[in-house]
């Protein structure tokens, strides 16, 4: 992985641990990568990395089912819930594949560079 890829990511994956929305396993995830960086142990954490955040970036079509769910309204509230499934139809319609909360943008950038990390 180059020195400009490393530090991207780098960026990304402290972005993505900030997020309100991130989930523990991200955030542990994001940590053990960030602490393996320049080790003996950079290559093996990025592919757990990699695999960690595949696993937890939301698509699209999961979002608006969770929205529009029970379980959604307890989490987003009654009212919050339809527009949160609202705004995932409409980024859906432009093209999104996935979530665009904060934790998962940062997801998806950091994937968009996935072969990269891999180097």
């Amino acid at each position: 992985m180059t020195k400009e890829v490393r530090d991207y990511v780098a960026q990304k994956t402290k972005e993505m641990m900030e997020a309100f929305s991130c989930s523990a396993e991200a955030k542990a995830a994001g940590q053990a990568w960030l602490d393996a960086l320049g080790t003996e142990n950079e290559a093996a954490e990025t592919e757990k990395y990699i695999a960690e955040l595949e696993g937890d970036i939301m698509p699209i079509d999961m979002l608006i089912a969770f929205a529009e769910s029970e379980g959604g309204a307890q989490v987003f509230g009654p009212e919050k819930t339809k527009e949160v499934a609202a705004h995932a139809k409409e980024i859906k319609a432009a093209g999104a594949k996935y979530c665009d909360c904060p934790a998962c943008a940062a997801v998806e950038a950091i994937l968009d560079r996935k072969d990269e990390m891999l180097k």
